[in-house]
Formats: C-alpha cells, structure tokens, sequence
C-alpha cells in the first residue's frame, strides 16, 4: 500500500483524513499514483494536474524521503520507501507572498 498525505483543502475536496493508503499494481511512479487517487477520489480530478495537460498545478509540491519529487518526470519511479509505505508521498500546498 502507497502511503499519500494530502494538505488540509485537498482534504476538505476529497472528504478524507491527512493519510490516504491506495493499492498501486505494476510500477509505482508518481503518475501511477495521482492516477489512482483521483480513481479513487474524482473530486480530486484538476486540481493536482491539469485535467488536459495532466502537469502538476502550480502551488502545489510533491515530496517523499525528504526530496522535491515535484519537477522529476511523472513515469520515473517513487524511492523505494514510497513504493513499499515505509514513507509516505506528502502532496503540500506551497506557500506564495509578498
């Protein structure tokens, strides 16, 4: 089970805890990732990715083991913490000011 955690107004949308657990079959990249929690939560479905592009929305962060996943290609596998729940994948609003 892939581990994700949401922030607190991908929360509110999807009507769920912090702490998701999704079943990845074959390869566990980041796009087999979002793709299964939008499956799972369509209301989810445009505001992670772009629902045509399918590119990550600005303001929004992926991280896991303590590295920015956010610009690294979408097929390139999560660390092996992820894939194997040990760590989980943290979706964070970024945080934007002047």
């Amino acid at each position: 089970m892939i581990r994700v955690m949401l922030p607190q107004h991908l929360r509110t949308l999807a009507q769920t805890g912090s702490e998701i657990e999704l079943a990845i079959e074959g390869q566990v990249t980041l796009r087999a990732v979002l793709d299964a929690l939008e499956a799972r939560y369509p209301t989810l479905r445009g505001t992670i990715r772009d629902q045509t592009t399918l590119e990550r929305r600005p303001f929004l962060r992926f991280f896991a083991c303590e590295q920015d996943l956010s610009h690294e290609p979408h097929d390139r596998p999560v660390p092996d913490e992820v894939a194997s729940g040990a760590e989980p994948l943290i979706i964070l609003g970024a945080i934007a000011g002047g």
